[in-house]
């Protein structure tokens, strides 16, 4: 059996200093918002190049917190893209603005910059891209349109921790970068668990006092807050694995290269890595017509796969939208499949993954 995510394999590698670490937090007696919280948000900072980061409880509260914190609310709305986890339309959602959702790029399946300029009204007040899969979004673009037209860029990087856009970590380009660690995310606790990076100071602090209850100091509520608060065991176990995400992410890469070079004679689109982009390979997706037959084929030999993401935000009821289908995304949504990915696969499950696709179209 070749698992689409092994997350045992990881904890066995770091089990002996992980245990060490979330022991050290049940001896404390301090389990949230404690020194390892704080730690981390040092170290996170530090590492993609941000003047701070929050903390928070899931990568969810993180895009809803950034939101709140960016003044988004009823009568905005927010441009993004339909081809993403759901988190990421429910943050503009939970304040009351509206989602406008514009096609995607075929080649990045990020939202398609060419597409932004003409879905600008009176009432946008923010662009939200997404870095799907590990594979930034075309910031360049997306920033030059938003200060053309005054607008908040809110960056998703749910799924792509580490990524690079030239020398610019993911998530400090925008207003703010929202994460997640959840534990399918290339830097993962064992739990739900979030972070907001922001380069303003009094962003950082109204995102501080938003996470906790709207409070700035204890049992004084000046204004509506969320209870959104990082616990310390699962900080403690993401500063263990932060010194070891340039050697997952760089695995990642090693992984992908192979998938890409015992796939380049198919008939499918292999993604791959923009100019001056790093791409860190959250997951390995791939398009084909053939997709439900090799997704067939695959769970026949023991593989794991997964369909990101079967029905995009557009079709949705929630946000069924009246407006023309979004055709690239549509089409992608049919044919998308992800193939196993993490930094343990080995060289011969790679080749029997990519050989048991081989075998659909001989």
């Amino acid at each position: 059996m070749i698992p689409l995510i092994d997350l045992k394999g990881q904890y066995a590698a770091l089990k002996e200093e992980i245990d060490a670490r979330v022991a050290e937090v049940l001896e404390s007696g301090h389990y949230v918002l404690g020194p390892n919280v704080e730690s981390l948000e040092r170290e996170v900072a530090t590492f993609l190049g941000a003047k701070h980061a929050v903390g928070v409880a899931s990568g969810t509260d993180a895009l809803h917190l950034a939101v709140v914190a960016a003044g988004i609310g009823p009568g905005d709305e927010v441009i993004t893209t339909p081809f993403t986890f759901a988190a990421t339309a429910e943050a503009v959602s939970y304040v009351g603005a509206t989602n406008v959702f514009v096609d995607i790029d075929p080649v990045s399946f990020n939202i398609d910059p060419n597409r932004i300029e003409s879905a600008i009204t009176s009432r946008t007040k923010a662009i939200l891209p997404v870095h799907l899969f590990g594979l930034p979004a075309d910031m360049d673009a997306i920033l030059s349109i938003a200060n053309a037209h005054g607008l908040l860029v809110v960056e998703d990087c749910a799924q792509s921790f580490g990524a690079r856009i030239g020398d610019a970590g993911g998530g400090t380009l925008g207003v703010a970068g929202c994460f997640s660690f959840y534990p399918s995310k290339n830097l993962s606790c064992y739990g739900d668990g979030g972070m907001i990076l922001s380069d303003s100071e009094e962003f950082r602090d109204e995102l501080r006092v938003l996470r906790n209850h709207g409070s700035a100091r204890p049992y004084h509520h000046d204004k509506l807050g969320f209870n959104s608060r990082l616990d310390e065991i699962q900080a403690a176990i993401l500063r263990v694995k932060l010194k070891h995400i340039d050697s997952f992410n760089e695995n990642r890469r090693r992984v992908a290269q192979s998938y890409t070079r015992l796939l380049d004679d198919l008939p499918i689109v292999t993604p791959g890595s923009q100019p001056g982009m790093s791409h860190v390979y959250c997951q390995y997706t791939i398009q084909t017509p053939l997709r439900d037959e090799i997704k067939a084929r695959l769970s026949d030999a023991g593989i794991g796969t997964a369909i990101y993401y079967p029905v995009p935000l557009h079709r949705q009821q929630l946000w069924r939208q009246d407006a023309p289908s979004l055709e690239v995304c549509d089409k992608i949504a049919e044919e998308c499949l992800s193939l196993p990915m993490y930094p343990e696969l080995q060289d011969e499950q790679i080749e029997y993954v990519a050989d048991t696709i081989r075998g659909v179209f001989a």
